[in-house]
């Protein structure tokens, strides 16, 4: 299930740059962050890749001799190529990034840009176009529901589906709450799909992936010259999905001071850009999700009461997996049928010992996990997986081995009384102990996000990783 606070997705990457050093560079961030990635000088050059290598992402440079990067989407639309695109520009305007959003692009990036947006923005790519995968391996079925593949006959499944055909054909806005994993995100979607929006753009925001600083000009644009480094105007989010939906995904790491001019927007359907003194009209539908106890967050001081009643309007709540253990063999099967096509083997199966494993498992991470683990047995396991094979991938069950032949790392001391915060500190630091300081390996165990585990490592007093990455085109 997509949502952006997960694990970062694994993917093929096709980097096209005219400048050897620019493209180079961003395949060492990217092939450290773990993607397969390959270069080419040119965008004649890129097709004619992608001929016999099949990429998820392409990240292209807008200004090339010969064919320009805009170019080089059209072509890839007409061709049909199944591929998430990305422009990368140091020359970025209004008209190009609309443009580029209009022949089919999944979003752009403006140099110069940090090591986190690349890898950010790749992930939202990547997690993008399996969602559209989902889609086409899907029968239609007449329903929103079915078009995002939301699995499960559970009574708490049903209630969903008819929730969300009730809420889709409406315009107000949205509250999606739910844990990490559950499908936040698809829900989002089915709600645009069962819209009068259903053919316009549903465009996404992942509220934790940026800086306050980068958030207002995300949203809203901004005017060249309005702050140091603005060297050139930028569509926001709100701009771009002008007729269609907006999701604001985990709403709750909005800042403070910007949180009134997204009121203003639910209010009045305005907003200026950064630096422009012009207002902006819109018609956009919001969606917005979050993992949090919002009502927490306002007696914390963290979230605007007026802001929470109007995106509120209309709130929906995605069950956790724990809580509708009857869809789990639903989803094992269609995990398992997933999987089978993308490895392109015969499809695996789960002996009944594995199947009560799952189903008698409190899954932390909900279906994401479900998912992560069904994938990686189709690929690592033989044709029939047995309980053993998943023991060692699940948290806390009996007769777990750690992996790689690690010692055990000594459980984090619960006492009676100890508050949630300070309980999972000491899980997350057990945890990044166990995995020799390794975050990507630690936030998998814990089935939450790369980001939101460094926001937290932070918020413990850990240093950041470095992540500076600027040049020139």
């Amino acid at each position: 299930m997509a949502s952006d606070d997960i694990t970062p997705p694994i993917g093929n990457i096709l980097v096209v740059d005219d400048h050897r050093r620019a493209r180079e560079s961003m395949a060492d961030i990217l092939m450290h962050a773990g993607h397969e990635v390959h270069c080419c000088g040119s965008a004649m050059e890129a097709l004619a890749k992608l001929q016999s290598w099949p990429a998820d992402v392409v990240l292209t440079d807008l200004k090339m001799p010969g064919m320009t990067g805009l170019e080089l989407i059209q072509a890839l639309a007409e061709r049909q190529i199944d591929a998430q695109v990305v422009m990368v520009t140091a020359h970025a305007t209004v008209a190009s990034a609309v443009t580029a959003m209009r022949y089919g692009a999944f979003d752009y990036i403006e140099k110069p840009f940090s090591i986190d947006q690349l890898e950010n923005l790749v992930s939202r790519a990547l997690r993008n176009g399996e969602s559209h995968r989902q889609q086409s391996h899907v029968p239609a079925c007449g329903s929103a529901c079915d078009q995002v593949a939301m699995i499960g006959s559970s009574v708490a499944m049903r209630t969903l589906r008819h929730r969300i055909a009730q809420i889709g054909p409406t315009a107000e806005t949205v509250l999606i709450t739910g844990e990490s994993g559950t499908g936040k995100e698809l829900v989002a979607r089915a709600i645009h799909l069962a819209s009068k929006r259903a053919e316009t753009t549903l465009v996404g925001l992942n509220c934790p992936a940026l800086s306050p600083q980068l958030m207002e000009s995300e949203l809203f644009g901004h005017r060249q010259g309005a702050f140091t480094g603005a060297d050139s105007s930028r569509v926001g989010r709100f701009e771009l999905a002008d007729g269609g939906t907006i999701l604001l995904d985990e709403i709750t790491e909005i800042a403070l001071p910007l949180q009134a001019k997204l009121l203003r927007v639910l209010q009045e359907k305005t907003f200026e850009p950064v630096g422009s003194s012009t207002s902006l009209r819109v018609d956009v539908r919001v969606l917005a999700t979050t993992n949090r106890d919002l009502l927490g967050e306002i007696r914390a001081g963290n979230f605007r009461q007026d802001l929470y009643f109007r995106l509120a309007v209309l709130p929906i709540h995605v069950p956790p997996l724990r809580e509708r253990p009857k869809d789990i063999p639903e989803l094992v099967e269609y995990f398992l049928r997933r999987a089978a096509i993308r490895l392109e083997k015969p499809a695996s199966q789960l002996d009944a010992d594995a199947l009560q494993l799952l189903l008698h498992y409190h899954w932390p991470g909900n279906v994401r996990e479900l998912e992560n683990i069904i994938t990686r047995a189709s690929l690592l396991g033989d044709s029939l997986i047995t309980a053993s094979e998943l023991r060692d991938w699940l948290l806390d069950v009996p007769g777990r081995i750690p992996s790689s032949g690690a010692p055990p790392t000594p459980p984090a001391s619960i006492e009676v009384g100890m508050s949630l915060q300070v309980m999972e500190r000491k899980l997350i630091e057990a945890t990044l102990a166990h995995y020799d300081g390794h975050r990507a390996k630690t936030a998998k165990a814990l089935g939450i996000g790369i980001r939101t585990l460094a926001n937290k490592l932070r918020g413990y007093g850990y240093g950041p990783r470095a992540k500076a990455f600027s040049r020139a085109a």
